[in-house]
C-alpha cells in the first residue's frame, strides 16, 4: 500500500514526498524558555559561543553586527554597517566572524572579540545564510543550493541541491551546523528543515508555526521566521524572526 504523504511547503513550491523515499521526520521540540527580543532587529544570522549569542541584522541603513546577553536578550554591543551594505548571514571560524551581504558580494570578515572589520572576502551572486561545520562554510543564496566554501580563503570547494524526493527546496536561507547536519530556515515558511550535507536530503521537518503565533507575526510576510543557533553546552537551540519581541530557547527531542 501507498505510505501517506507529507507536504514541505516552500517559498514558491509545494513538495510531497511518497513512495520513492522515506518522507522527512517530523522535529519534535518543547520550549525551555523565552527570552526578550529587539524588535529593531532583522534577524538574518545568529550564533552562540561562548555564553554569547552573535546575531547579524539586515535593511539597508540599519543593518549591524552585534552580541547579545542569552540571559536576559540585552544587547551588549552592536556596530553598524555601511548604508550601502544589507547584512545577511553570519558565520565563527576561530576567532573571526564572517558576515554576508546580500547583493553586495562580499563578506566582511571581523574580530570575535570587538566585532571590528578585519578583511573581506568577494563571491558572485547573493548571500543569504553561512555556518561552520568545523572544516569549511556552508552558504545559502536563497536557492535550493547550498554551497561548500573554505574557511581561509572562501573558494568554492563544493554546490549541492537540497532536495525533498528529489525536488528542490528553495528560498533557503539562515543556516546552523550541528553535529554534521545544516538546519535551515526556509524564507517566508514557518518550518526549519534538517539538511544531511553528504546527499542534500532534507532528513526532518520542524513546524515553528506555533512560535510564530506567539510571537504574533502570523499574518506579516516581512517579519518572518528567521534565526537558529546551537548551544552545545545545554544541546538547545536558540530561534527568533525578523522584528521578533521574543526568542524562544528550545530543546529537540533525541538531541
Amino acid at each position: 500500500t501507498l505510505r501517506s504523504c507529507i507536504a514541505l511547503l516552500t517559498a514558491s513550491l509545494a513538495l510531497s514526498a511518497c513512495d520513492a523515499a522515506a518522507p522527512p521526520d517530523p522535529i519534535i521540540f518543547q520550549v525551555v524558555r523565552t527570552l526578550p527580543h529587539d524588535t529593531t532587529a532583522y534577524t538574518q544570522g545568529l550564533l552562540f559561543h561562548d555564553g554569547l549569542l552573535y546575531e547579524s541584522t539586515g535593511r539597508y541603513g540599519e543593518s549591524t553586527v552585534r552580541t547579545v546577553d542569552p540571559v536576559d536578550g540585552a544587547v551588549v554591543r552592536s556596530v553598524p554597517l555601511d548604508s550601502a551594505l544589507f547584512g545577511e548571514g553570519l558565520a565563527r571560524v576561530g576567532d573571526r566572524l564572517i558576515q554576508l551581504t546580500w547583493k553586495e558580494g562580499t563578506a566582511r570578515v571581523l574580530d570575535l572579540a570587538t566585532l571590528d572589520s578585519i578583511g573581506t572576502f568577494t563571491y558572485g551572486g547573493e548571500g543569504w545564510g553561512l555556518c561552520h561545520d568545523g572544516t569549511g562554510l556552508w552558504m545559502s543564496d536563497g536557492t535550493s543550493r547550498l554551497t561548500r566554501r573554505d574557511a581561509e580563503t572562501f573558494a568554492v570547494q563544493q554546490t549541492l541541491d537540497v532536495t525533498v524526493d528529489g525536488v528542490g527546496v528553495y528560498s533557503l536561507t539562515e543556516l546552523e551546523c550541528v553535529a554534521g547536519t545544516v538546519w535551515a530556515n526556509v524564507y517566508q515558511r514557518n518550518e526549519i528543515v534538517r539538511i544531511d550535507p553528504a546527499t542534500g536530503a532534507v532528513t526532518g521537518v520542524l513546524d515553528a508555526s506555533g512560535l510564530t503565533r506567539d510571537a504574533g507575526r502570523s499574518g506579516d510576510l516581512e517579519a518572518v521566521l528567521n534565526g537558529i543557533a546551537w548551544n552545545p553546552q545545554t544541546r538547545t537551540f536558540f530561534v527568533t524572526g525578523k522584528w521578533w519581541s521574543t526568542m524562544y530557547e528550545i530543546a529537540i527531542d533525541g538531541m
